[in-house]
């Protein structure tokens, strides 16, 4: 069965050079120039990933793909004419899984799809319970392996641990207090309560994430840490 593909931009010379390449690839291509022609595509039936241009009159591609997210977890791929960091930001965190800045080579594009499918494929049969998707970051709590866009990252243990449970209470503060007795149980939090802020340092160093323009970890100064829901 072919691989359906959501297309949506209102530039029709975009749109179709897309198709082209798409169909050329043996994909099934549904193709939109309007964000109402998208909303309506996007409740109509089952697809495997969508396109989205960001700049669209009327209705954005950004909030089609909160719209997306609302109901389904297949991966978004964002263009975007801009080259400005908000835009890219923006996307990412309202639940996009990649994007590309025009103008773009049609290859590049393709090599993206076939990317975002393959991991799209390899995690989405798997229970949800063993695996934790969320905005290019895939951790396997089985195999204790994570991935951020498909690229391994290198954690020990004890950071493996931290963003698990971050990434299982998504969109609520969870304190140091709770992360630390949660790793090591009834050890003593008090003589060791620098040990959190340590590794959450860590990994944000790891992931290329920072505590002033957070993409991932999020800190709630007196209260704890939390991942935002996308």
């Amino acid at each position: 069965m072919q691989d359906k593909i959501l297309i949506v931009d209102d530039e029709k010379e975009i749109a179709d050079l897309v198709e082209l390449y798409l169909k050329n690839e043996g994909f099934d291509v549904a193709k939109c120039y309007t964000a109402s022609d998208a909303l309506k595509r996007i409740e109509g039936g089952e697809l495997d990933l969508a396109i989205l241009d960001i700049m669209l009159p009327g209705t954005s591609g950004l909030a089609i793909c909160q719209k997306i997210r609302e109901k389904h977890t297949y991966p978004v791929i964002m263009l975007t004419a801009k080259d400005a960091e908000v835009d890219k930001i923006t996307g990412l965190t309202l639940g996009a899984d990649d994007y590309i800045t025009k103008p773009f080579r049609p290859l590049e594009l393709m090599a993206r799809v076939k990317a975002q499918l393959r991991r799209y494929k390899k995690y989405s049969g798997m229970p949800s319970d063993n695996v934790i998707v969320h905005s290019g970051l895939v951790i396997n709590v089985s195999t204790h392996e994570c991935l951020l866009n498909d690229e391994p990252l290198a954690l020990t243990p004890t950071e493996f641990s931290v963003l698990r449970i971050l990434c299982e209470n998504k969109g609520n503060v969870v304190s140091s207090e709770q992360l630390f007795h949660s790793i090591w149980g009834d050890e003593y939090y008090s003589k060791s309560n620098n040990t959190i802020t340590v590794h959450i340092r860590h990994l944000r160093e790891k992931m290329k994430d920072t505590a002033e323009s957070p993409r991932y970890i999020k800190t709630v100064w007196g209260v704890g840490y939390k991942i935002e829901r996308q």
